[in-house]
């Protein structure tokens, strides 16, 4: 019952590869005469990939200015809004409070 229960798999999945590879030895490799210039082989130099400029045309320029003034219109109308939601909040709550006060303090004076 506490036993841990490993799953066993008849079938292999894939290609079973060893965990130890083996390797040959340096015995069996008779060295041999090297006539070549030992210099380092030069470094092909890495081109320099320069990014591609972002060019606008007039229509795109207007199409990028319209689109982010809608936005930042769109933005503006929301948090405006949110703001107005949180000042009719808090003034209906003044108003409530105002209220409970009146009408308590017209109760302790009836007594």
């Amino acid at each position: 019952m506490f036993r841990p229960r490993i799953p066993v798999n008849p079938l292999p999945t894939g290609l079973a590869t060893p965990l130890v590879r083996p390797t040959t030895t340096t015995s069996d490799i008779e060295p041999t005469a090297c006539h070549h210039n030992d210099a380092p082989a030069p470094v092909p130099a890495t081109p320099h990939i320069q990014a591609p400029a972002v060019r606008l045309t007039p229509a795109g320029l207007v199409t990028v200015v319209a689109g982010s003034a809608g936005l930042v219109l769109i933005v503006g109308t929301v948090l405006v809004s949110m703001l107005l939601a949180v000042a009719v909040s808090a003034a209906s709550v003044a108003v409530c409070a105002v209220v409970l006060r009146s009408l308590l303090n017209g109760q302790h004076k009836r007594r």
